[in-house]
């Protein structure tokens, strides 16, 4: 476990270490993980030019106000949009590329608690939208920028990372597949579509990672009697650990050496989802540590099938499927 001493003293660092006027965009950030992670980043950065995008003007006007006292000399954006469907992913990454040359960070975190199979209005599992779909279109559309930051250059994609499991190639969306099963696979397709990025992104550094049990909105759902024998990660700490995700040089690209705050004493470069430190694709803990041996051997064995390829070609054609639909370019 990477201690949380660890990770305050690399946070710590940030406004020494990194430049000023890093710029982050922060999707499904109105609540819950997003929202606190974005709070701490703000708090621990130097001019930081943000974008935050999701659902609620009324969530985003609090979380303004908040960012701009935890630290004025910041740039805060709101973009308001349903990241569910494909064409309001577009419009969103269109409205960032028009006003700024580069991007720092990448942070993902949009979901919700759907487990009925619903689809949205373009035909996508609603569930498998949020954590797969739009997420690698957000990837795939904002990589130019990423590309060309100066230093830190970094995708975070919360969700499922060290939870891999079993993958169902007759039916990557998960319309099928049954409750139990449903958290692993996901996590597994969200991880090789990844790596599919990640294999010709050499000097952007990607990390899928699980939380752990957050007490979020996502938890409304749940009557108080399942919430009492949960255990949970505290918010604030959730974000710390987040923030240590987005910036430590623990979770460094495989090509341009360390981009992130310096790897301290106590500290090592993580191991990757290929099983090599540094490679920069890692799928990582609610303690920041790398995923087990057994995932790796699984992810192993899915690569080898050609699985990562499979991924990418479904990916494609659900996209050119969704352009066919609605008009999109």
């Amino acid at each position: 476990m990477v201690s949380l001493s660890i990770v305050h003293a690399s946070n710590s660092l940030i406004s020494s270490t990194l430049p000023p006027k890093l710029v982050a965009v922060f999707i499904g950030a109105t609540s819950g993980i997003g929202k606190v992670t974005l709070k701490t980043f703000a708090k621990y950065t130097t001019q930081p030019r943000i974008y935050f995008i999701g659902r609620s003007q009324e969530a985003a006007d609090l979380i303004l106000t908040d960012l701009k006292t935890l630290n004025a000399g910041g740039e805060y954006n709101f973009i308001k949009a349903d990241v569910s469907l494909i064409r309001n992913v577009d419009a969103v990454c269109i409205q960032i590329k028009q006003k700024e040359k580069f991007i720092n960070l990448l942070f993902l975190s949009p979901g919700v608690a759907s487990f009925d199979r619903s689809k949205t209005s373009e035909h996508i599992h609603l569930l498998a939208a949020l954590n797969y779909y739009t997420r690698i279109l957000f990837i795939t559309s904002l990589l130019p920028l990423l590309r060309s930051a100066p230093r830190l250059r970094r995708i975070i994609s919360v969700g499922g990372g060290t939870q891999e499991g079993p993958l169902d190639a007759a039916d990557f969306p998960a319309l099928r597949i049954p409750l139990p099963q449903l958290r692993g696979h996901l996590s597994t397709l969200v991880t090789l579509g990844l790596e599919s990025i990640a294999r010709n992104e050499t000097a952007v550094s990607i990390v899928h990672d699980y939380p752990g049990t957050v007490k979020t909105p996502l938890l409304n759902y749940m009557s108080e009697e399942q919430m009492s024998a949960l255990i949970f990660v505290p918010l604030e700490e959730c974000g710390e650990r987040h923030l240590f995700l987005a910036t430590s040089g623990r979770f460094r690209a495989a090509e341009g050496g360390c981009n992130g705050v310096r790897v301290g004493e106590g500290d090592e470069v993580a191991v990757g989802t290929s099983g090599v430190r540094g490679s920069g694709m890692y799928s990582v803990g609610p303690d920041c540590e790398s995923t087990s041996a057994e995932v790796l051997e699984l992810l192993a064995g899915l690569r080898e099938k050609g699985m990562v390829d499979e991924i990418w070609r479904h990916t494609e054609g659900e996209f050119a499927r969704v352009t066919e639909l609605t008009g999109r370019r």
